[in-house]
């Protein structure tokens, strides 16, 4: 997707814009009024000082961003805006958008030529989705993206050709470093609702659910199949891109503390015994599309991102496993139909 557009917007407008979108979406499935319902609270939540105290910075930091004229923005191999900065604003934009870190997921490119803004952020996602994309066709579908960090491949699904999409995720600061990117990205049909799944009531509205690095910080992963099928039409297809190890259908990791320094991994389960789970939970068609070993080109620290990362979670000595001692990262992307 390429555009052109003149128009900046605050979290506000976006949030309206949210609104009248998911009063379209009821027109065709009457469940999302129950999504309309909530939405207040759900806005209104992520907002609350009490809750996150590091919102009302968050929100400031927005509506601090220059408004830029004139800017035509890619979705199709990256997301980029491609604008003329003024220098005094190059500067004051960078410093903002520092102030939102540490960014997780991207990249995202501001400017052009030598004046421009580079997100580096810890992961590259263009790589998985470079992977993923490739087994899909989203041209007029109504997706749902969940666990979508800072939204960055809910921009290129709309690239991709989506009608719709929306991305959930519970997080404070991807919520605003979303709004921060569609700032400058403008008026595309991607959205944001600041939940996990399980807060969202049924609606078996959407033609596709990615669900993207979030199975194995799951305790139950077939009650989050479950809570993906409520959302699912009838022949939807299912996104699962999850941590796996090798092994035949009965071979599943449980780590015992953590796993490549993450304290919340549940299970690893190999390919066959992720497949065997798809089909028990109901879904057809079940079939694994790709299987890649994480690179530290794909996972690394940034100046963006200036934390521990993928090399500090590694063994020393043998590359080929964690610092605990469990097989290194190795990530599978399965897509089945309900």
């Amino acid at each position: 997707m390429s555009l052109t557009s003149k128009n900046n917007k605050s979290i506000a407008q976006f949030e309206r814009d949210l609104y009248l979108t998911l009063l379209d979406l009821s027109q065709k499935n009457p469940q999302i009024q129950n999504w309309l319902t909530l939405l207040p609270t759900w806005l209104f939540d992520i907002k609350n000082k009490s809750r996150y105290a590091h919102a009302p910075f968050y929100a400031s930091v927005i509506q601090k961003l220059p408004t830029i004229d004139d800017k035509e923005v890619c979705l199709v191999d990256e997301v980029a805006v491609r604008f003329q900065w003024q220098k005094a604003d190059l500067k004051k934009a960078e410093n903002l958008l520092k102030s939102l870190m540490p960014w997780r997921k991207g990249p995202f490119c501001l400017g052009q030529g030598d004046d421009k803004i580079y997100i580096d952020t810890e992961w590259r996602s263009d790589f998985k989705w470079d992977r993923v994309a490739i087994h899909l066709d989203l041209r007029h579908k109504t997706v749902l993206d969940v666990g979508g960090g800072s939204g960055y491949h809910g921009f290129r699904m709309i690239g991709a050709g989506a009608d719709t999409v929306v991305v959930i995720d519970p997080s404070c600061l991807f919520y605003h470093q979303f709004m921060a990117v569609k700032h400058f990205v403008g008026e595309v049909n991607v959205h944001y609702i600041p939940v996990p799944l399980e807060a969202l009531p049924a609606s078996a509205v959407f033609d596709v659910v990615f669900s993207m690095g979030v199975l194995y910080h799951r305790a139950s992963p077939f009650e989050h199949f479950e809570q993906v099928k409520t959302q699912l039409k009838k022949g939807g297809e299912f996104v699962l891109e999850t941590l796996v190890i090798d092994g035949d259908e009965n071979t599943v990791l449980v780590p015992s503390d953590r796993y490549a320094m993450m304290n919340n991994v549940y299970f690893l389960p190999s390919i066959k015994a992720l497949e065997k789970w798809l089909i028990k939970a109901g879904f057809t068609d079940v079939r694994c599309v790709d299987i890649n070993i994480t690179t530290t080109d794909e996972q690394r620290a940034t100046e963006w991102m200036g934390y521990q990362s993928l090399a500090d979670f590694l063994d020393k000595d043998d590359d080929s496993k964690t610092s605990e001692g469990y097989p290194r990262p190795k990530r599978a992307v399965m897509i089945a139909k309900k």
